[in-house]
């Protein structure tokens, strides 16, 4: 079945489809949203189904997957987290929402959800109204992986209906949220004695 393509418009969430795409997700739904940075696969991280579907899409074996855990906030990320400094919470809590992916080290819980001996997770809080809209309508955080091109010449697939073309039999929905970024998030790791930006990208600390 080809994926819905829904296409936001203006700056009201529009609430029909904010229902249809949460309704979709806690049935194990893969979509494909906007955030602040380059669009990406994203799906309900209580969903064992809808992360090794992801691993087939983008060819990846399970237990080498790099997904981040996409947050509405910063209130609840203890739940995946082992404890952190007061000054890497400050910074973060200075830098987000924005783009960027703070590489803290990962508790019990992460493991059990990805099937894998991960001791890190890569956190993130979107500047994005259409993200952000679908993470409080949730309830709890999305696991999301970046959406790559096959053009050598350009990383990212920014325009959605390039998407649309290429991941319209593979995903359930994708999410027109308006052109992306060619830049990916900025990560910073956060898992040792200081931050340490590991790949530099879109935003400024």
């Amino acid at each position: 079945m080809a994926a819905s393509f829904l296409k936001f418009q203006g700056k009201t969430i529009n609430e029909k489809f904010l229902f249809t795409i949460t309704e979709a997700l806690k049935k194990d739904a893969v979509i494909i949203i906007p955030t602040d940075s380059v669009y990406a696969f994203a799906a309900n991280i209580q969903s064992n189904k809808a992360f090794e579907r992801i691993c087939r899409i983008k060819g990846i074996k399970p237990e080498k997957a790099n997904f981040s855990f996409l947050c509405p906030d910063l209130r609840n990320i203890s739940l995946f987290t082992k404890p952190f400094s007061t000054e890497v919470f400050r910074f973060m809590k200075n830098s987000l929402p924005g783009p960027f992916t703070f590489i803290l080290n990962a508790n019990n819980n992460v493991p059990a959800i990805f099937k894998s001996k991960k001791k890190t997770i890569g956190i993130r809080v979107p500047d994005n109204k259409i993200a952000l809209a679908i993470l409080e309508a949730i309830g709890n955080p999305l696991m999301v992986s970046s959406v790559y091109s096959d053009n050598n010449n350009v990383e990212y697939l920014t325009d959605p209906e390039n998407i649309l073309g290429k991941y319209e039999e593979l995903v359930d929905i994708i999410v027109d949220g308006g052109p992306g970024f060619y830049e990916p998030s900025t990560v910073i790791d956060c898992t040792g004695n200081d931050p340490l930006v590991v790949r530099e990208g879109k935003g400024e600390l």
